[in-house]
């Protein structure tokens, strides 16, 4: 009973933050307007509205979900808090495809489609490095997971300093790796969302079995998990739910660490129960998130990690220090 209140309250402050996207924004538009426009008034506040902030909030949404999703199966997996969607490598990969497609005159529309086949083929690459030697364990797909983050980074850095295209689009490239929700149409939108989707059912079909992980892989095998088929599982919806969400929003921290981290306090350990709450919070989190970055130095804007950094370290150091009293 408790988790379904928790869910309801979560789902109540999602459409409240939602409307309040909505509703606010460099252009002040009435109420009134607003619900005009959302039923279609052929308007310019009704092109704002459709065209604009809405697919923006709805973007939020799924970007947030997505991360904080994945962030709570990935501690589940590797047995640490402190696991988020970086740790793999698939942010890594999903942002060296995009700098790489930018370094080379790729169109908008391309970028996104460059940064989730950069995701995808770092958890391809992660997978193999990792079955190296025959035998998958949880340490050494974190390993190669640092190794493939370490290894795109430099690649990132050095197509900075060395491309002159990247020189003349470096606004672009910071924003990107700064993070920022950036919806260009709907049929991307809707690609995004059938990606979350497909990556949310998995993670609950698979969060059973990541409890069973709580007392090491050694225990899990004797109750009967297959530990490489589910870590393959593990990764390929955190992949997708990462991916989607990188190639609409760039790179954007904390959400997948906190989130659940924060969630465990409320409604426990068990995964399946985690990830429900996590996907509703999440996108709650990010949509407030963007609506501060679109209205804090209006008319200018702020890019959305710069948010999430400022508000989500002090929240995970108070986290951590109360989880240490708690021990004590």
């Amino acid at each position: 009973m408790r988790t379904v209140a928790v869910i309801t309250i979560l789902a109540g402050a999602l459409i409240a933050s939602a409307v309040a996207a909505i509703l606010v924004g460099a252009v002040a538009i009435a109420p009134g307007d607003v619900v005009g426009a959302l039923l279609g008034s052929d308007t310019t506040n009704g092109t704002i509205i459709r065209e604009l902030r809405l697919p923006r909030v709805l973007g939020a949404a799924l970007v947030g979900a997505a991360l904080a999703g994945a962030g709570a199966m990935l501690q589940g997996l590797l047995r640490n808090p402190l696991a988020d969607p970086f740790v793999t490598g698939t942010s890594a990969g999903a942002s060296l495809g995009a700098v790489i497609a930018i370094a080379l005159g790729a169109s908008a529309t391309i970028v996104p489609l460059a940064s989730f086949a950069g995701a995808m083929v770092a958890i391809a690459v992660v997978w193999r490095l990792a079955r190296l030697g025959g035998r998958t364990t949880v340490l050494t797909v974190l390993l190669a997971g640092v190794v493939l983050t370490s290894f795109a980074g430099g690649v990132v850095t050095f197509l900075l300093v060395s491309s002159d295209r990247l020189a003349l689009r470096l606004r672009a490239v910071l924003g990107w790796l700064q993070g920022g929700v950036s919806v260009i149409s709907w049929g991307e939108l809707g690609v995004a969302a059938l990606v979350v989707t497909v990556g949310a059912t998995a993670a609950l079909l698979l969060a059973p079995r990541i409890d069973a992980y709580a007392f090491g892989e050694e225990t899990a095998a004797a109750l009967g998990i297959d530990l490489e088929r589910t870590t393959l599982g593990v990764l390929g919806a955190t992949a997708l739910l990462t991916g989607a969400a990188v190639s609409i929003a760039g790179l954007i921290g904390f959400v997948g660490l906190v989130i659940p981290h924060a969630l465990r306090f409320v409604v426990g350990a068990t995964h399946r129960r985690l990830v429900l709450a996590s996907l509703p919070a999440g996108a709650i989190a990010l949509v407030l998130a963007d609506l501060g970055a679109r209205t804090l130095i209006s008319p200018a804007e702020l890019p959305v990690g710069v948010i999430t950094g400022l508000v989500g370290a002090p929240f995970f150091l108070l986290l951590l220090v109360r989880s240490r009293q708690v021990i004590v």
